[in-house]
């Protein structure tokens, strides 16, 4: 019968005593080789099965990019309003009711409304009317969700948008990655579902 291991023993070569773990390995066990587990990725390299669209959605729009390129098409700026004016039309009824009730219900209303596009943004990339357009909301970069945090700093952002008469709604008319201004700071574009 042998005896249990006593982590204090004493050791032949000193007064140290052997703790479990340390020094050579007991029979029966494998020393690790390198580590533990298969070796990972460094930071920053692609993941395995994961490859992101070729030149990521944010490159500018070559002239055959429906469909045959494998990136969505970017949404357009009608489509893209239509979409704002069934959520705007949403929030206006949400408030309206609210209304009835107290003026500050319905302000208070208002920016829950907002909150939630805001967050339904982040998470699913759309909110009712972009959902009715078949439209959706996009990382620039690698195509994914914006996140929560970001979808509702997306829809305060839009602030920026309507303060130079507009300018920013307006912007992507012409902008080669058809985006608002708070598309450009979040990093954010608008395709098709």
């Amino acid at each position: 019968m042998t005896e249990p291991h006593d982590p204090f023993a004493k050791t032949p070569q000193g007064d140290q005593p052997v703790e479990p773990g340390y020094g050579p390995p007991q029979p029966g066990f494998a020393q690790p080789q390198g580590g533990y587990g298969p070796p990972q990725p460094a930071y920053g390299s692609p993941q395995p099965g994961y490859a992101p669209p070729a030149g990521g959605y944010g490159s500018p729009q070559p002239s055959g990019f429906g469909g045959g390129s494998g990136r969505p098409e970017l949404a357009h700026w009608g489509t893209r309003v239509v979409g704002a004016l069934i959520d705007g039309a949403i929030s206006v009824a949400v408030q309206l009711v609210l209304a009835a009730v107290s003026s500050s219900l319905a302000r208070l209303g208002g920016l829950v409304v907002l909150l939630v596009f805001g967050y339904l943004t982040g998470t699913t990339g759309q909110t009712p009317g972009r959902r009715v357009m078949g439209i959706t909301v996009r990382r620039e970069g690698d195509g994914q969700f914006l996140g929560a945090g970001a979808g509702i700093g997306r829809s305060f952002l839009h602030i920026l948008d309507a303060l130079p008469l507009g300018l920013g709604y307006l912007w992507p008319l012409w902008d080669s990655k058809k985006q608002t201004f708070a598309d450009k700071i979040i990093g954010s574009v608008v395709v098709k579902a």
